[in-house]
């Protein structure tokens, strides 16, 4: 039956992609844990993806597949389950790729019994324009995408699909495949930041609708504090604690829990991104833009000229702020007043009792709603490759300067230090913890360190004394890690390991991991409560990591965090941090949908604002489901620039709020629901 088995999207102009014909046969797929059957009864492919660590299908031709002049490949596939599955779907461009090099590939959430037609960037690259995503044809949802630089679609040698550690053998039906025709990128920029080719609810027409809107709001926000809250957000109706005067952590009845200043247990809701960001480049990109000020408008107070540097990729040019010409439009000449008060009131109407990372300033010491503090350690010090280094190399804490530029980075904790309303400060946010090697990178940074010589990396110092206590000789060492230095001094030198270690490699490297986690928290929280001894150290956000960094990291920190995007908290996967005993707060997670307007769900893809609305009260209900979590935050609060941000191109549909500062009602109905019942439920928690 595979033979005959020939697909194609019902979309006008797309051309057909064959999953088989009658000369290649099924000699065309591979599998790795994933049995791949016609069903003429579901028509099309059942996909039954095994429980390994990455299951995944492969459709490999003869020669080459060249994509070079499509938009996207599209895939039509159903969930029949009646839970959500994410699936992966991967193009490589040489037998070399990894996932990054070499590939594009992209991710996509479907929701139970629900078929979607996932539509991944081939030869029309996001990237090229500058953007994450890029506009969708109807009917096609957009896959979540990334991939390194310089993929060649014309040069595709694998397309594959995959999930990763399915929980059970998992079936999705695979019904048909093709490739689109190129989107137009012409004025696809209206006035407000919108996109200007298609209409959906709640669209702004006119700068006349700004004032409409707001008036309707502010009725809303009238008095619509959730009740049975104190002035922190606290829980009035639960057991009493004692009242220190600053936030703190508590085990209460099994559960771990903040207290708020005046004593009440306190689940941190959050939001993060309360800020004036968003510009997004215009030089280059002109004619996107349907609408850009003239000299002399008023509006164009709001364009201006970024700079940005990220993962050694400089970006520079015209830039425009659609947002806060936005704001300004609505509120008037006051806008950044107003804007600042409707925000906090939005906070405590919608249930969000922390204004979460990476937020302005201008909401420290708002006496209204409690906020985190933010910083990041910069200086001259030196740093450690772990092989997966989106964001940077991790720092090297064994170098002196270290602390240094940690002093640095938290000076100015001591302006909020005395305000009761600041929960506590994240310090970094997404380091590199692990990166190339087996067990999810768990060795990364052990594998980086010997990389370098000695004389010129103090983490490659410490790594060669830690062996030195352990080995009494070189010899001692050769047996156990299976090499053949010839003296301490050659080991001194840039070593370059294989990535299948023995048992004692393992060992060693772990412990090395675990040294320079502990070396770094700790210089971090002494500085931080040199400072600021009032408030709790909230961690580093944890996004890549072995298991090694964070059980030294729970040595040194108040509360744990880790940035988790996910339909929501896996209790069974997540069950080990009891053991750490320490509460654990999620700094960012999201979902986002492309039925509004937006090229790009974010990391997680809702599908529609309903899904997403349904995810956020899913994924609250299960981080408060679980006794070692305090609170987790949402990224973010207004929607990222249609044509990206200038640091990196994202351009996610993750807000509360749209560029036109008008709320997704979906959204902030669900929030408020599930925020009024979080309390009850994590006393609950089991």
């Amino acid at each position: 039956m595979l033979a005959s088995l020939m697909v194609a999207l019902s979309l006008a102009g797309d051309t057909p992609f064959f999953l088989a014909d009658s000369s290649e046969k099924v000699k065309l797929w591979t599998t790795g844990d994933v049995v791949a059957t016609y069903d003429p009864t579901a028509g099309g492919m059942r996909l039954v993806f095994g429980t390994s660590e990455w299951p995944s299908l492969h459709l490999k031709p003869k020669l080459v597949y060249d994509f070079s002049k499509f938009g996207a490949l599209a895939l039509k596939i159903t969930n029949p389950n009646p839970f959500s599955v994410e699936i992966g779907v991967r193009c490589d461009d040489d037998p070399t790729a990894n996932g990054y090099l070499h590939s594009k590939q992209g991710q996509i959430v479907i929701p139970a019994h629900q078929t979607y037609i996932a539509a991944l960037p081939v030869g029309q690259d996001p990237k090229s324009f500058g953007m994450n995503g890029i506009p969708r044809r109807k009917g096609l949802n957009s896959m979540s995408s990334s991939g390194g630089p310089g993929w060649n679609p014309r040069n595709v040698v694998d397309l594959q699909m995959f999930m990763h550690q399915p929980e059970k053998a998992t079936t999705v039906i695979l019904k048909e495949i093709s490739l689109t025709p190129p989107v137009s990128m012409v004025g696809i920029v209206d006035q407000y930041g919108q996109y200007a080719q298609e209409s959906w609810p709640g669209k702004l027409g006119s700068d006349s609708e700004f004032r409409k809107r707001l008036a309707a709001e502010r009725g809303l926000l009238r008095n619509s504090k959730l009740a049975g809250r104190d002035q922190y957000g606290g829980w009035l109706g639960g057991p009493k604690q004692q009242a220190t005067g600053f936030f703190r952590t508590a085990k209460v009845d099994g559960k771990w829990w903040f207290v708020d200043p005046a004593g009440n247990l306190f689940f941190s809701n959050g939001c993060d991104c309360l800020s004036l960001s968003g510009a997004t480049f215009t030089s280059g990109r002109e004619e996107m833009f349907s609408w850009l000020p003239k000299t002399g408008d008023p509006l164009s107070e709001f364009a201006g000229f970024d700079t940005t540097n990220h993962g050694g990729v400089r970006r520079e040019g015209k830039s425009f702020r659609f947002y806060q010409a936005n704001l300004l439009r609505k509120y008037g000449a006051n806008w950044r007043e107003e804007w600042r008060s409707i925000s906090l009131d939005r906070m405590n109407s919608w249930g969000f009792n922390t204004i979460g990372n990476w937020s302005d300033t201008m909401f420290h010491g708002n006496g209204k709603v409690p906020y985190v503090y933010t910083t990041s350690v910069g200086g001259k010090h030196k740093h450690v490759a772990s092989g997966s280094d989106y964001w940077g190399q991790m720092h090297d804490p064994f170098d002196p300067e270290f602390r240094a530029s940690v002093q640095q980075a938290v000076a100015g904790t001591a302006k909020i230090r005395n305000d009761p309303y600041c929960l506590g400060t994240f310090i970094d946010n997404e380091l590199s913890w692990s990166g190339q090697g087996p067990e999810n990178g768990r060795y990364g940074l052990g594998i980086g360190a010997l990389s370098y010589e000695a004389k010129d990396s103090p983490a490659k110092q410490a790594f060669v004394q830690l062996l030195k206590s352990r080995y009494s000789s070189i010899i001692e060492l050769n047996k156990a890690w299976k090499t053949n230095f010839v003296s301490w001094a050659d080991l001194e030198l840039p070593y370059k390991t294989a990535l299948s270690f023995s048992a004692k490699q393992k060992e060693d490297l772990s412990s090395f991991v675990t040294l320079l986690s502990e070396t770094y928290h700790r210089i971090v929280r002494e500085e931080l409560k040199k400072v600021d001894p009032n408030h709790l150290y909230l961690g580093c956000r944890f996004a890549w990591y072995g298991q090694d960094a964070v059980e030294a990291a729970s040595k040194y920190t108040d509360v744990i965090s880790f940035n988790i995007y996910k339909p929501a908290l896996n209790q069974k996967e997540w069950g080990w941090v009891k053991a750490l005993n320490k509460p654990i707060i999620i700094g960012e997670f999201h979902f986002g949908a492309t039925d509004r307007g937006m090229f790009h769900p974010g990391l997680v893809d809702a599908g529609t604002q309903a899904g997403r609305a349904k995810m956020y009260h899913e994924y609250v209900q299960s981080v408060a489901s679980n006794p070692a979590f305090v609170g987790c935050h949402w990224f973010q609060y207004v929607d990222e620039p249609l044509t990206g941000r200038t640091l990196d191109g994202e351009n996610y549909q993750i807000g509360m709020v749209d560029v036109t500062d008008t709320p997704y009602p979906e959204a902030i109905k669900a929030a408020k629901e599930i925020h009024s019942k979080v309390y009850e439920i994590h006393s609950r928690a089991k």
